[in-house]
């Protein structure tokens, strides 16, 4: 079977095809040597870093000469062909690359967008033995999350605007509109935009990927019915299970969850989830980016996170389908805000969800604060340059039944096919207990 155009890099953040990524990383490196431009102040301070640290500067040698050489995709009809020298040679490459991506916005493509263009210059060191070392150290992610709030910052600038026109790569094109929403017409009537106004009134690149749903879309399902959990994001469902355990080898394949690591050792309140519900959905680069309540209740407390950014699961190896297979890894592992939410409804009682960076998508912005009273479907925060991850935890003893409208899904397998559900639409409700 010919897989060169699997769709697996979830949420369609990366190309669906390796050749695809290629093409774009060889295009890169092109323009970055061109351009040949001076080292932005947070790319050089981690250059000074690798070169200066023992360690880092062994880890970010080696797992270059690590990376493989060659992916097992096949090409014109089944043979795997081979694959060619690296596009990536060296670290003083990667952080010329970086350097160049912290001035461009991402384009649309329609055969692959790269929204994650550092994820996709690291992508073939992250499945080495030294990168997995090297992008789970605390000083490395340090420095990664300095070079992400540089680019966070040039996507909030006017500059950026620059990718929303109606050119094939433009976001206002024809084919955009159609991944987003359908068609035009179906983009205007449901997200808040003036298609009169110059990009239609978007100021930058982030304000347009965090754009809000006009007041009549996305109504709460059953407002008045607190036994109904609306979803929490525009989101596909990526896995739930029961039963969740305080520890468990969150690393291995199929990834347990392990709640005490999930929620960062807070133990005034990771016991309370033992044996509890966890449901993790992802979101698509063409989707909503922002986070809304799933019940009734009162935030109680609100945590940041800061963790890896570009790690992937050890048990995945060199599977191109690492950044996938890696979504329950990072529950563990990567930069997250927790809410917890006290629920109305005494059968739900405290939870809790959680938005999971990932990747160049790590900035968390929570909207709410401690102690306010929050309504199902009210904004609990965003997401800025796209989408991740989202889990909702509940304690053991709160009974769910699922709704994935339509989609079958069976408990502690991962799916990685599914489609987006409609942000506040019902996502579960509460099954009461026989006897009670």
């Amino acid at each position: 079977m010919n897989t060169s155009h699997t769709p697996y890099r979830v949420g369609e953040w990366l190309p669906q095809d390796q050749e695809t990524l290629n093409d774009w990383l060889r295009q890169l490196a092109a323009k970055t040597k061109q351009a040949d431009l001076p080292l932005q102040p947070s790319i050089q301070a981690f250059k000074e870093y690798i070169e200066g640290d023992a360690s880092a500067f062994m880890l970010f040698t080696r797992m270059f000469n690590e990376q493989p050489k060659r992916h097992n995709t096949p090409v014109h009809g089944g043979d795997s062909g081979p694959e060619p020298e690296a596009i990536v040679e060296n670290y003083q490459q990667m952080l010329a690359m970086c350097n160049y991506v912290l001035s461009m916005a991402p384009e649309f493509n329609e055969t692959g967008l790269v929204g994650f263009p550092i994820n996709a210059i690291v992508d073939r060191v992250m499945a080495t033995e030294s990168g997995y070392c090297a992008f789970r150290d605390p000083t490395v992610n340090t420095h990664f999350k300095r070079i992400l709030n540089d680019w966070g910052e040039f996507l909030k600038s006017s500059e950026s605007v620059s990718v929303l026109n109606d050119s094939p790569t433009g976001w206002l094109s024809d084919a955009a509109m159609e991944k987003m929403a359908g068609s035009r017409e179906a983009f205007i009537s449901t997200f808040d935009c003036d298609p009169t106004l110059p990009h239609y009134g978007f100021s930058c690149w982030d304000d347009f990927f965090t754009r809000v749903f006009k007041p009549d879309q996305r109504p709460v399902a059953s407002p008045d019915d607190n036994n109904v959990i609306a979803n929490a994001c525009e989101s596909a469902p990526y896995k739930w299970a029961t039963n969740v355990q305080l520890q468990d080898t969150f690393w291995i394949k199929g990834q347990p969850y392990s709640l005490q690591h999930m929620l960062n050792n807070n133990a005034d309140y990771y016991p309370e989830f033992a044996g509890g519900t966890v449901y993790q959905a992802f979101l698509s680069a063409t989707q909503y980016h922002r986070w809304n309540s799933p019940v009734d209740g009162v935030i109680e407390m609100i945590e940041f996170v800061d963790g890896s950014y570009y790690a992937e699961a050890p048990a995945i190896g060199e599977d191109p389908a690492g950044p996938n297979e890696s979504q329950g890894y990072i529950t563990e592992m990567a930069t997250r805000a927790i809410i917890y939410i006290k629920a109305d409804n005494p059968a739900i009682g405290l939870m809790a969800f959680m938005a999971v960076g990932m990747a160049e998508v790590s900035t968390c912005d929570v909207t709410v604060k401690p102690q306010q009273i929050v309504k199902k479907g009210d904004e609990l925060g965003m997401f800025h340059f796209g989408g991740s991850t989202h889990c909702l935890l509940f304690r053991k003893g709160v009974n769910l039944s699922f709704n994935f409208h339509g989609q079958e899904l069976n408990e502690g397998q991962n799916y990685l096919l599914t489609s987006p559900i409609h942000v506040r639409s019902e996502i579960a409700k509460v099954v009461p207990t026989q006897g009670k």
